[in-house]
């Protein structure tokens, strides 16, 4: 089969030709249709200190994908050949307390496949039947590749109650605007996402009815005096890992106002936290879905009018993977889709 594999120790992805994986009793086969290409990917193909660190080389890649079950384990139960499905990319262990408490997500033995087990980038993808998220019909195989990120946006939207409330999001990339679309779809009043990529900010404008900001131009206080919001935004949504846009956050909320975290600041970061205690900010950090709790909501709420369908603003057959990952570093593009089939 095709793959795309880290092959060196440097910059960039190469396409291979690799042997079909072998399924255990409680594994399935999925042959992959639709893959996303993630931040994550992003950091991998540049290589960077985190790359270098957790990624082994020679790993096939990606971890964004939709498909159909073409084989399964003795075992399985549930699944059927010929099945659509997405799949949670996170492989819990299960034996830690958080597992055997339901707790999924937070397992502290959490692999990911395409970091550090054989991801989707690829023909075919071996996944723990466990993990397996079949797909109604009302959801394509577009969307489906990129439920992981969608489930990422819709984690951190419904951190906080945001019925009736005023949100800011800092950070106008694709988890940033999907999260905006799902405050907006689950009832915020007003919804405001910043960003200095114009690109982004005019995508995210097209996606959901949110109040896009280019904080390089304009004033944050005055949007807030536009919207006349007395004292401030209820929650906030940090996506960017920018620590200035965390520390106009949290001068930006009421008092007691609350913040879920999904942006990663690079290395170590200088925080006020007198100004957190003292406003009573309540901060909540954001790794990855609740399993599978997440996945349900979600797929609820696209089957219930949630369109996040624009923020795929290229797709690209798979042997054009280079042109994909040049269009997603360049920061001009919104989510890429490589097509397998």
């Amino acid at each position: 089969m095709k793959v795309l594999a880290k092959t060196k120790a440097e910059v960039g992805l190469w396409a291979e030709e690799r042997s079909v994986p072998e399924i255990g009793p409680e594994d399935v086969l999925i042959k992959v249709k639709k893959t996303g290409i993630c931040g994550t990917d992003i950091h991998i193909w540049n290589w960077d200190d985190w790359a270098a660190r957790t990624v082994p080389v020679g790993l096939v890649t990606g971890h964004e994908f939709a498909g159909e079950i073409v084989a399964k384990g003795a075992l399985v139960e549930g699944l059927e050949i010929g099945q659509r499905c997405s799949g949670e990319g996170h492989l819990i262990g299960k034996l830690s307390r958080q597992s055997r408490a339901g707790r999924f997500h937070l397992d502290p033995a959490t692999r990911g496949i395409g970091v550090n087990e054989p991801g989707a980038f690829a023909e075919y993808l071996r996944l723990p039947a466990f993990n397996v998220v079949p797909l109604p019909d009302s959801i394509d195989d577009d969307i489906g590749a990129i439920l992981d990120p969608l489930g990422n946006a819709v984690h951190t939207a419904l951190s906080f109650d945001l019925v009736g409330e005023d949100v800011l999001i800092t950070g106008a990339g694709p988890i940033g605007i999907m999260a905006a679309a799902v405050a907006r779809h689950v009832g915020a009043r007003h919804v405001v996402i910043t960003d200095v990529n114009p690109a982004r900010l005019e995508l995210a404008g097209q996606v959901a009815d949110v109040t896009p900001v280019n904080v390089a131009k304009e004033d944050l206080a005055e949007v807030k005096s536009r919207l006349k919001l007395a004292q401030g935004f209820d929650v906030g949504m940090e996506m960017s890992g920018n620590q200035q846009a965390l520390d106009q956050m949290v001068e930006s909320l009421v008092m007691g106002g609350r913040i879920a975290m999904l942006g990663i600041p690079p290395g170590k970061s200088p925080v006020d936290w007198s100004r957190i205690v003292f406003k009573a900010i309540t901060i909540k950090g954001v790794y990855g879905r609740e399993i599978f709790e997440t996945w349900y909501k979600m797929i609820a709420m696209l089957e219930n009018g949630l369109d996040v369908r624009k923020v795929i603003t290229h797709r690209f057959k798979a042997v054009d993977f280079e042109k994909g990952f040049e269009v997603m570093r360049s920061g001009a593009s919104g989510k890429v889709v490589l097509d397998w089939s």
